[in-house]
């Protein structure tokens, strides 16, 4: 396959750079003379060194028999000059003349060695008088695609006399030199090497370790040299994502390679305090907003080093944000004229080049390192007073203050400690302080990005991929808005709100998830910052924010189920042993040490290095514990690059396979896939034969045919401009955040259409719209004087304010929140209550005469209050009396529900009512508003809930809060609150499955989603339990079982062994030492896992298809398909078919559910269709079943056992209609205790939390999930 791109080394290429030859003999002349002027000189490429350093025919023939997959890139031929001494025979005088040969070089396409000898001297090559300290610079190349490769340089001088002897790297004697030297010139060479991975200070430390190196050994070439240390770089590979470092012996020195945080972290390998010993604070949040809002930015130093250093630590600063322009930290003095490109960039220069580029530049940033200024070029303008506006105040105050408490001095922090007799010793200690406050200032920067950011997601449409701009800037304060203004037209922005649609899990959304709960905190205080009041205020209108957590009836606590007991004492937290690990602020680091290599390099001593690398990996692997499986997924990960760098793409698969087990987010899926796709026909065949091998690539090869086209789209919200019919307006609503939920939207359609085609003009449509924002701009326009809003809940709003009328309480306005009504009074700073919604007992509307007039009068009775209040509401009376019923009817649908998001859904509707009068404005607005009246016609539709099911149902909650329509719930699974390892206090969870592939995991102590969508593949899931402390297991229907760890609420590992869809899990408790699962899928196979380690410790075939169930039973299994059920053991020594055939046939029906009830020997059995319960006695299945019979029952679909009572889940008739039902059934007399109706959908799934609630889940028309007491 052309280009398959297969890992290769950290080095792309190695260059030598310095003068041409003949130029160097000109300056050895005018030295001779005693002339002291020397010219700048052009200089030009030496040598270069590209891997693989072995031969293709060499390492054909060492490694016979095996395939080569050296990494073979896409490249072109550079030739190179060689200049050789021409030896003519018959003169021994003649040594003089030299001949000029070519050699052609292949180097990487992407490559650039034409420009790359300026770059390695930006300031030019100048001949110099005395010896100078060697010295580093820093490059960054960027391709058209934006890929990035990064350069270091090392300068070095040599002697001119030294300069003419290794001419190209080749050691001769030059017969001109004269031995009589009187004078010394000294020559700059550079040695460049360039990588895909930004090691800064690692590739610098190793090129210090190759000069010393160069100087002690002027008995061996300079080129072989160079040659030897771009070989061992082209050996060592890219450490794997997460907490392994690698080491490698680049004598005298250790050379620690860091690995990045996760896949999506960029690689840290520099100091990022540079910039704040450089600037102040307040300047470096200056640079990032340039940046930020995507200025043309030119860097200035006399220090070429700090240029990209500087320039670098800016782009770690605004992660996961990404720079999207140009960005050329170093320009040569011959690129100059690139500051005039008229678009954004980021460059730098060198000091000296300061007042050409004011002169010729326009508009540009300039920020001076050496001495921290900032300024603006044309005319001076100091940066305070340039127009790019100021980071948002908030965020920079945060960003200052955290900052002042960073220590960026290490002789001040060390001083304490004694001195490092080792160097090895004091360069650890260094490292470690430098990642200990990388980490920090990471942290902060990231906090900065958050901040300023973190409100975007309230105005985001997921399903349309609408961002609304224009809504998002009005919550702003009017201080900031000059700045989001710049930055929400830069390219930068748009790519990070691609990120958030996406609903990317990046660093900026673990952020924001882990602080959210502190800026609500902090936005509850007393003495709130005003500037965050806006933004607040708007939360009101977000369905999550739209009643009181005090509205929520009867909430079960959880928490109050005692936990697991554990030690007092903290557990084994497998610490590291010295010799290979060290902890970074809080986080455990591991170090691998490399293997030595060979020299003279050839293609044994290549094969030999890899194979030591592998069996130094195997055996740590060997060593781990399977607890440690993060470390282990990294040596897996580091096995298989070697792998296929030494050949053998069948061992790199399948330890890239093990990663499934381990941790699936380091799996580097587009490598597998490249791998797959170059291997051979043989190569190919031979993978196929091992189950494994042919699993892993099916899986990967599917995945790609099944990965969806990325959505890149990021619209902004706009009016329509043409009529809109249903379903462009259904979609239209929802791209306006206004309403998400269809059937809402249907009936807001219904009324805009009053009186018109079942069209809406765009001129309604803008009117609507404008009344809706109008009504958000009353509701945060309203002060409520202090003794209000102490009185109020604490996430109590007001929603709607009527005009100031007369009252029996006095003049005021009437002001409505999700829960009560009140009556400012004018002139006071107090308040009347009117009522609170559940204590109302009427509304309507009386009329009065005065004078000639009718006046109408809303009169609201409520049993709080022996007087009726009475308002004169004049022409609002009957929107009023029409929002309050809503309200009320609501209210009372909550209450007799255990459901708080009726009271969110009938405030919507309250809010599209006064919008629609005011967008219409006609005599038929109030009717047509009243199509918006659900819930008080609901009233008079729909009958009381059975008190039976009144006084069983606790609560209920919304998994699918947020969907647009409801979805199943087909699975769920309560896992309680205990004490782990680290003495962390995790609440009681309840694990809802929805839809395909998504979990929804709310906190079952307050029943608050904790975790709103955990993506877990795209299939249904079929049964999930919980595993040890940090585990919950779920299997799919598409043969895969996901482990979610509960700590990290992410999806680290799969098990991938079954081959159809998973119907259950269960765990066997009976071994002490050791905890094994069982899972079962609908093809009949049975796979036992060791929990501890992942491996499969046993796994049988069952002769029967079309598996339902599997049962554990003492130590038996029992299995369950449509006609039959049978036994095994756990090792399936035995199989038996239990005879109940001729039982099932006078049941007529296949078997559905199954529940065991083990204490009395029963199998509980439904039939699909059915209406009964059949009871099995498991000592003897030949004796006829105890049958139930479940009244106005149409389809069993659960059961589960809770004490003594079976629950059966089902759907039935209620009422006169098709609704789900739960049967309770007492196990000892068999007979039907209650009948529990609050689903309107069929009930797919029940669980027990402690056996204290029962909690069933229901259809897709209904999509809730509700929460019984057992009794």
């Amino acid at each position: 396959m052309e280009d398959a791109q297969l890992p290769s080394g950290l080095l792309e290429i190695c260059v030598l750079v310095g003068p041409p030859v003949d130029e160097i003999r000109e300056i050895d002349k005018v030295a001779q003379k005693g002339l002291r002027s020397f010219q700048v000189l052009e200089p030009e490429i030496a040598s270069v060194f590209v891997p693989p350093f072995v031969s293709k025919e060499e390492a054909q023939s060492s490694s016979a028999g095996q395939s080569s997959y050296q990494r073979v890139a896409r490249r072109r031929s550079f030739r190179k000059k060689k200049e050789r001494p021409k030896v003519e025979s018959g003169s021994d005088n003649n040594l003089d003349h030299r001949e000029t040969t070519t050699e052609e070089i292949s180097v990487p396409k992407d490559i650039d060695l034409i420009g790359l000898p300026q770059l390695c001297f930006p300031g030019g090559l100048q001949v110099t008088l005395e010896p100078k300290e060697e010295h580093f610079h820093f490059l960054i190349f960027t391709d058209v695609l934006g890929n990035r490769t990064y350069g270091v340089v090392a300068h070095f001088f040599r002697t001119i006399q030294d300069a003419l002897g290794m001419s190209n790297g080749q050691a001769y004697w030059d017969s001109s030199m004269s031995s009589n030297k009187t004078y010394e010139a000294y020559v700059p060479f550079a040695i460049c090497v360039i990588s895909r991975y930004p090691y800064y200070n690692s590739l610098k430390d190793s090129l210090s370790c190759l000069l010393v190196q160069l100087k002690s050994s002027r008995n061996i070439s300079l080129d072989e040299r160079i040659k030897e240390y771009a070989a061992k770089l082209s050996l060592i590979p890219c450490p794997p994502p997460g907490p392994l470092h690698l080491v490698f012996s680049m004598k005298p020195l250790q050379i620690v390679f860091p690995s990045r945080e996760d896949l999506e972290s960029p690689i840290i390998d520099l100091d990022l305090h540079l910039p704040f010993l450089c600037f102040s604070p307040k300047q470096v949040l200056q640079i990032i907003a340039y940046i930020l809002t995507e200025q043309r930015i030119v860097f200035f130093s006399s220090d070429f080093a700090l240029l990209t250093l500087i320039a670098e630590c800016f782009m770690v600063f605004l992660h996961p944000i990404k720079w999207q322009h140009t960005f050329v930290p170093i320009l040569s003095q011959h690129m100059l004229d690139f500051i005039m490109a008229p678009t954004s960039f980021l460059m730098g220069c060198h000091l000296d080049h300061y007042k050409e580029v004011c002169k010729v530049g326009e508009d540009l940033m300039l920020i001076d390192i050496d001495n921290g200024n900032i300024s603006f070029s044309g005319n001076g303008i100091d940066y305070e007073d340039c127009d790019v506006p100021d980071i948002p105040v908030l965020a920079a105050e945060a960003f200052i203050c955290s900052t002042e408490n960073l220590q960026l001095h290490y002789d001040l922090e060390q001083s304490h400690r004694s001195t490092a007799l080792d160097i090895g010793e004091q360069r650890l200690r260094r490292r470690m302080w430098q990642q200990n406050l990388n980490n920090e200032i990471q942290e902060i920067a990231l906090q900065l990005i958050v901040d300023i950011f973190r409100d975007v997601k309230v105005h985001l449409n997921y399903d349309h991929r609408v961002f609304n701009s224009g809504e998002f800037l009005k919550t702003r304060s009017p201080g900031d808005q000059a700045f989001y203004r710049k930055v929400l037209d830069t390219y930068m922005f748009n790519s990070f709100l691609k990120a958030r649609l996406n609903k990317k899990m990046d660093d900026y959304t673990r952020m924001e998830l882990s602080t959210s709960s502190d800026i609500d905190r902090r936005s509850t205080m007393p003495f709130e910052n005003p500037r965050r009041r806006a933004t607040e205020k708007l939360k009101r209108f977000r369905p999550e924010h739209m009643f009181s957590k005090k509205l929520v009836i009867s909430l079960p606590n959880l928490q109050t189920i005692k936990m697991t007991d554990v030690p007092a004492g903290p557990m084994s937290l497998r610490r590291p042993q010295q010799e290979n690990g060290y902890n970074v602020t809080g986080k455990v680091v591991y170090t691998f040490r490399l293997p030595e290599v060979a020299f003279p390099l050839s293609a044994r001593c290549v094969q030999t290095y890899y194979t030591e690398f592998t069996n130094c990996l195997s055996k740590e692997i060997s060593a781990l514990p399977p607890e440690n499986s993060s470390l282990l997924a990294r040596y897996y990960y580091l096995r298989g690059l070697v792998g296929l760098m030494h050949g053998k793409p069948h061992s790199a698969l399948s330890d890239f396979q093990k990663l499934y087990k381990t941790d699936l987010r380091i799996f580097p899926m587009d490598l597998v896939r490249k791998v797959i796709l170059s291997l051979p026909a043989a190569e190919r065949q031979k993978a196929d034969c091992r189950p494994e091998l042919k699993r892993l690539i099916g899986q990967v090869l599917d995945k790609e045919r099944e990965l969806p086209r990325a959505d890149d789209r990021v619209k902004k919200f706009e009016l329509p401009k043409t009529h809109l019919h249903l379903e462009d307006f259904v979609r239209r609503i929802q791209e306006s955040g206004i309403v998400r939920d269809t059937d809402t939207i249907h009936r807001l359609f219904d009324a805009l259409t009053v009186g018109y085609q079942k069209q809406i003009d765009p001129d309604n449509f803008r009117d609507f719209y404008n009344c809706w924002k109008e009504t958000e701009a009353e509701a945060e326009e309203v002060n409520l004087p202090s003794g209000v809003t102490e009185n109020l809940d604490q996430n109590e709003f007001v929603y709607k304010l009527s005009s100031s009328v007369k009252t029996n309480l006095g003049v005021g306005k009437i002001a409505m929140t999700q829960k009560r009504l009140f009556l400012l009074l004018e002139g006071r700073q107090s308040y009347e209550e009117i009522a609170i919604f559940r204590n109302i007992e009427d509304v309507k509307i009386s009329t009065s005469a005065f004078l000639l007039l009718r006046i109408q009068t809303l009169r609201i009775k409520a049993s709080t209050r022996k007087d009726v209040f009475e308002a004169n509401l004049k022409s609002e009376c009957e929107l009023w009396q029409m929002m309050i019923k809503e309200m009320w009817a609501g209210r009372n649908m909550a209450d007799s529900h255990k459901d708080p998001q009726y009271i969110q859904e009938a405030l919507t509707n309250v809010l599209l009512m006064n919008a629609v009068v005011g967008a219409l404005q006609t005599t038929k607005s109030i009717y047509a508003a009243s199509k918006l009246s659900y819930f008080d016609k609901m009233r008079n539709e729909v009958s009381t809930i059975p008190m039976t099911t009144a006084e069983t149902l606790k609560h209920r909650i919304n998994p699918c809060a947020g969907e647009i329509v409801p979805q199943s719930v087909d699975v769920l699974l309560y896992t309680p609150g205990q004490l782990d390892a680290s003495l962390r206090d995790d609440c009681p969870k309840l694990w809802c499955a929805i839809g395909e592939g998504k979990v929804v995991v709310f906190n079952a102590s307050t029943w608050s989603i904790q975790q709103h969508c955990l993506k877990v593949g795209n299939a249904k899931l079929r049964c999930m339990v919980g595993v040890e402390q940090s585990q919950v297991w779920i299997g799919s229907s598409d043969s895969m079982i996901y482990i979610i760890n509960t700590h990290s609420m992410s999806c680290n590992k799969q098990l991938n062994d079954h081959h159809g869809e998973l119907v259950d899990i269960v765990m066997d408790s009976s071994d002490k030492q050791k905890r094994f699962a069982y899972s079962c899928s609908a093809d009949g196979r049975v796979i036992v896992w060791d929990v501890s380690t992942l491996k499969i410790q046993h796994k049988f075939q069952l002769q029967h298809q079309d598996i339902i169930s599997m049962k554990m039973y003492k130590d038996l299994l029992l299995y369950c398909t449509k006609d039959s059920v049978f036994v095994t053991n756990k090792r399936r020594d035995f199989c038996i078919k239990l005879e109940i055939t001729e039982n099932l046939r006078k049941i007529s029906g296949a078997f559905y559910s199954t529940q065991l009830f083990p204490e009395k020997s029963q199998l509980w059995v439904s039939c699909k269709g059915g209406n009964e319960i059949c009871v099995f006695d498991m000592r003897d299945f030949s004796r006829p079943p105890y049958k139930i019979l479940l009244q106005d029952c149409t389809l069993i679909t659960c059961m589960l056992k809770v004490k003594q009572q079976i629950w059966v889940g089902s759907k039935g008739i209620s009422q006169g209609k098709s609704k789900g039902k739960i049967y309770v059934i007492d196990a000892e007399k068999k007979t039907v205790e209650k009948e529990l109706v609050a689903h309107m959908d069929i009930v797919k799934s029940l669980c027990s939390a402690e056996d204290r609630y029962v909690l069933s889940g229901s259809g897709d028309q209904d999509g809730k999930v509700a929460i019984w007491k057992v009794e």
